[in-house]
């Protein structure tokens, strides 16, 4: 997907649609991260959609719960899901700033080898 180091710098324009297809990819990973949180606050905790989007995305954002949970099932659950959205923050954190990085590093590199 990324340039190798000895070829030049991607044009501004396909940069551009790069990034906008790792924020995507982002939003695909919100978006199914918050739909099983949702699904899961529903149909463990007995919470309406509107409250179990609330909570699914309160501990998404690493805000914490909202509503108290009412089974041992729930409470797995919320546990499980505050694990796994700590492990999602940080995949869609390196999706999305991926081709910034890679852009920023393929830069320096080339000025590296100019110098030489």
């Amino acid at each position: 997907m990324f340039e190798h180091r000895k070829h030049r710098l991607l044009p501004r324009r396909e940069f551009i649609r790069r990034l906008g297809w790792s924020v995507a990819a982002g939003a695909v990973l919100i978006t199914f991260s918050l739909s099983i949180g949702m699904l899961g606050y529903h149909y463990l905790n007995g919470l309406a959609w509107l409250d179990a989007f609330v909570d699914a995305a309160m501990i998404l954002s690493g805000m914490g719960p909202v509503s108290p949970l009412h089974s041992d099932a729930a409470k797995l659950f919320a546990g499980c899901y505050a694990i796994y959205c700590g492990i999602m923050l940080l995949a869609t954190t390196g999706v999305i700033l991926a081709p910034v990085i890679h852009r920023a590093l393929h830069k320096f590199h080339l000025e590296d080898a100019a110098d030489n």
